[in-house]
């Protein structure tokens, strides 16, 4: 994973705040729990960018201005959760992310700007995360232990075991947190975490979490899983954990932070699955068109946040349009900055040979 120029969190662009504030100083309920009115609206505004991000860069797949698109329209209230209370950072003090193709929100609360994501998409030089040889949402980020994201499924949750071992030994509060699909937590690589967090003795501060959308690319989930809660599969291996409603951003935001604090004080695993909705299917090779009956978790906080007077129609509109405004003008300069270069096709792909190594002439039966 080569080293990009660093984020610089004194100027990132957040977009769209100047002028607004928070209408009541009240909590926001959903009935169990609640949050604070400006933590909610920080959420609510996380929420909106990545839904615009997300709609932008569809566009972009149809128009010819990108390529291939893979995102998570529907999981933003439990992506931009998540990104606000991990510990960012580098080295194992710090959180480890080991995530999918589907955590634009989790970066963006992280403090990524959006031309970073757009800068994928149109696969330009400048993409940060792989300098335009990867798809949409592939995201490695050294400063902020971002793990590189995969195309091959679920492997994450193999790897994050690896960063655990050495967050034990390292001491602190540290959490590997990895996230994957309810598809993908069919493969092996789902027990292997859960076998190698829960050695006796050797317990491991694993955060795993599944987002249950429903479907494998187009296979409905209620074909392939025979336990009712993907979480119950932990059981069996000691690891504590619960179902959320991932469209419920009060209940989301406290489960994760039961989770992280589980980690956090035990040094254990623990488990959650946010059941969340799929908006736009799965990718544009299936055309990501929207897709109707299914619970919108932005739609949802939007009425909750104005029912409760945290904010009235003409912010919420305000804050919809700057967001749409910052993802436009990313497109634009993206579309404007170099692609790559042939002759940099090995950069960062090989590692380079040790030059003070002589080998003797017949090792291995090659020239030297």
């Amino acid at each position: 994973m080569p080293d990009a120029l660093p984020y610089d969190d004194s100027d990132e662009e957040l977009g769209g705040q100047g002028g607004s504030v928070v209408l009541a100083r009240r909590a926001v309920h959903n009935g169990i729990d609640s949050l604070p009115g400006e933590r909610c609206l920080e959420i609510f505004r996380l929420m909106v960018r990545t839904r615009a991000l997300e709609e932008r860069t569809i566009k972009m797949s149809k128009s010819g201005e990108g390529f291939f698109w893979v995102g998570g329209p529907g999981e933003e209230a439990f992506n931009v959760c998540l990104g606000l209370q991990a510990h960012k950072g580098r080295g194992p003090a710090f959180d480890y992310f080991h995530l999918h193709y589907r955590s634009a929100g989790t970066l963006l609360a992280l403090g990524m700007p959006m031309i970073d994501h757009v800068r994928q998409m149109a696969m330009t030089a400048t993409d940060r995360h792989s300098m335009g040889r990867n798809f949409v949402g592939h995201y490695a980020v050294p400063e902020w232990n971002v793990m590189p994201v995969s195309s091959v499924i679920e492997i994450q949750f193999t790897m994050a075991p690896g960063t655990a071992m050495v967050q034990k030994r390292f001491g602190g509060e540290g959490v590997s947190i990895v996230v994957g699909g309810d598809a993908g937590s069919a493969e092996g690589d789902f027990t292997s975490c859960m076998v190698w967090s829960t050695r006796p003795g050797q317990e491991l501060p694993v955060l795993m979490l599944v987002t249950n959308n429903g479907y494998g690319i187009s296979t409905p989930a209620r074909t392939q899983h025979g336990e009712l809660r993907i979480a119950d599969r932990g059981e069996a291996f000691g690891i504590p954990g619960e179902t959320i409603d991932g469209n419920d951003v009060i209940a989301t935001w406290h489960a994760l932070d039961r989770g992280l604090d589980y980690c956090r004080r035990l040094r254990r695993p623990y488990l959650i699955e946010a059941r969340v909705s799929r908006l736009h299917g799965h990718s544009s090779s299936s055309g990501a068109a929207r897709v109707s009956g299914e619970a919108d978790c932005l739609k949802l906080f939007e009425e909750q946040l104005v029912a409760s007077g945290v904010i009235h129609r003409e912010l919420a509109e305000m804050i919809h349009h700057d967001a749409h405004e910052e993802a436009d003008q990313a497109v634009e300069q993206a579309k404007n900055e170099a692609r790559p270069d042939p002759a940099d096709v090995e950069r960062f792909t090989f590692a380079p040979s040790p030059v003070d190594v002589v080998y003797p002439k017949d090792y291995m039966g090659l020239p030297r």
